[in-house]
């Protein structure tokens, strides 16, 4: 899987606690190794995790290595994006994007405050 720096991975064990059971809306990336737009959201998702500390909750699952968790959520391709708020998929985003879409994509459903990008 392709590590977003700043980013922790989920699996289908730690799931619940991490993202279910977490204060913070959780935005989880369901990637693989071998998708390219993946690497390509790699340093967003990155850039977003910092950015949007203490606000909200950026994590990783690997499709390949967390199956359960995947068809659960049916999850088809790469990568697909899942808002978690209070334990329940809020949003579902498919396909890489630039940084300042996805922000926008968040702070419309998850009404954060805007920033300067």
């Amino acid at each position: 899987m392709v590590r977003a720096v700043d980013v922790d991975e989920v699996t289908d064990a730690t799931f619940g606690d991490d993202v279910l059971k977490s204060g913070l809306p959780v935005l989880v990336e369901f990637t693989a190794d071998w998708c390219g737009p993946c690497r390509q959201l790699a340093p967003v998702l990155s850039e977003v995790a910092r950015e949007e500390a203490g606000r909200l909750k950026v994590v990783q699952l690997d499709v390949d290595m967390n199956p359960e968790t995947t068809l659960r959520y049916g999850v088809l391709s790469m990568p697909t994006l899942i808002v978690f708020r209070d334990g329940e998929p809020v949003k579902q985003m498919v396909g890489a994007r630039p940084k300042r879409r996805l922000l926008a994509e968040l702070q419309q459903e998850l009404e954060l405050e805007p920033a300067e990008r």
